[in-house]
């Protein structure tokens, strides 16, 4: 597929209105202080994954409305001394799989906590185990379009709920160091490490890649592929139900979370991405912080011939490199 969205420089420069609704302060306000107030902790069990150099623990966490979510914590083995945590939120239809499928950020030298997705996990890798038992308003199969006629009805306000409670789950967790947290994420991963971004306010760290969530509107108009698609084609049947849908998705625009977002922020985008256009990517990076008096630091790096798949593991060596200097990991 060619490149299918702006030219570069127009990208560069890209920073379009924002459709944001009038509460959408007091919206998540509200609905994350109906998460808070509980021990975040449920339970932390050790679990042998026959790795030698890597200690896991299967981790359940309070997240919306207290639901029980689940995830891995991992750290290097043999290290006592509070570490640095990232937090990583998985792609669309993924759940948190094995525990030994994700080491790259352990081995790197970090805590490493990978949320599960409530009610996905079915689609890709090697499954979930947290359902989401809210999940019962008007939308289709998909997460994307699960109680898309109201905001408060949506799987998204539920699964970035639980990611901003994953950040408090990893700072109550033995052995980190709360001070240098940072979410990530790629795809709708990237997606909901942008909201954490706009929403805690003390994060240390954002590194985010082909989010998903980012323009929205105009993802719409530009692909049928992947979530958006999905969205899409409940339009489609549903004909008189877009002025409510575009209302509910307004409150999830990453874009809008990107604007009150104050961490040192990593970005990266395939030029050639369809899933996720990289307008939206660039969108939510140009109105960075502008919010808050802007990001200390932040960087976008373009990869003109790549798709969704973005950099790969050229771009990987570059979100540690940066996020070792940004949290000051010797």
């Amino acid at each position: 597929m060619p490149a299918f969205d702006l030219p570069l420089p127009e990208l560069e420069r890209h920073r379009p209105a924002v459709e944001e609704p009038d509460d959408f302060d007091p919206f998540w306000h509200d609905t994350l202080a109906e998460a808070a107030g509980r021990d975040p902790l449920v339970s932390v069990r050790p679990v042998d994954s026959g790795l030698r150099l890597t200690e896991s623990w299967d981790v359940t966490f309070r997240g919306f409305a207290g639901d029980p979510v689940r995830a891995w914590f991992s750290r290097p083995a043999h290290t006592r001394s509070p570490l640095p945590a990232v937090v990583e939120f998985a792609g669309y239809g993924r759940g948190r799989g094995l525990p030994h499928e994700r080491l790259t950020w352990v081995n790197a030298g970090y805590a490493h906590l990978l949320m599960d997705n409530r009610g996905q996990g079915d689609q890709y890798g090697s499954g979930g185990a947290t359902p989401d038992p809210h999940a019962c308003a008007p939308g289709g199969p998909g997460p994307a379009v699960r109680g898309l006629l109201a905001a408060r009805d949506h799987h998204y306000r539920r699964l970035i709920t639980d990611a901003v409670r994953a950040v408090t789950a990893v700072r109550a967790l033995p052995g980190v160091d709360g001070a240098r947290v940072a979410a990530v994420g790629n795809s709708q991963g990237g997606g909901i490490a942008l909201a954490v971004a706009g929403l805690v306010h003390d994060l240390a760290a954002t590194v985010v890649s082909a989010p998903l969530l980012c323009g929205i509107r105009r993802a719409l108009e530009l692909t049928d592929a992947g979530p958006y698609g999905e969205i899409a084609a409940y339009l489609a049947v549903h004909r008189g139900a877009e002025t409510a849908a575009y209302r509910t998705l307004s409150y999830l625009e990453g874009i809008s979370f990107a604007r009150r977002a104050r961490a040192p922020a990593h970005f990266g985008v395939g030029l050639r991405d369809t899933v996720c256009p990289p307008s939206g990517a660039y969108a939510a990076y140009n109105r960075y912080g502008e919010l808050t008096g802007g990001a200390a630091r932040k960087e976008i790096h373009a990869y003109p011939y790549n798709g969704h798949e973005g950099g790969d593991a050229t771009h990987v060596r570059r979100q540690l490199a940066w996020l070792h200097e940004v949290l000051d990991v010797s």
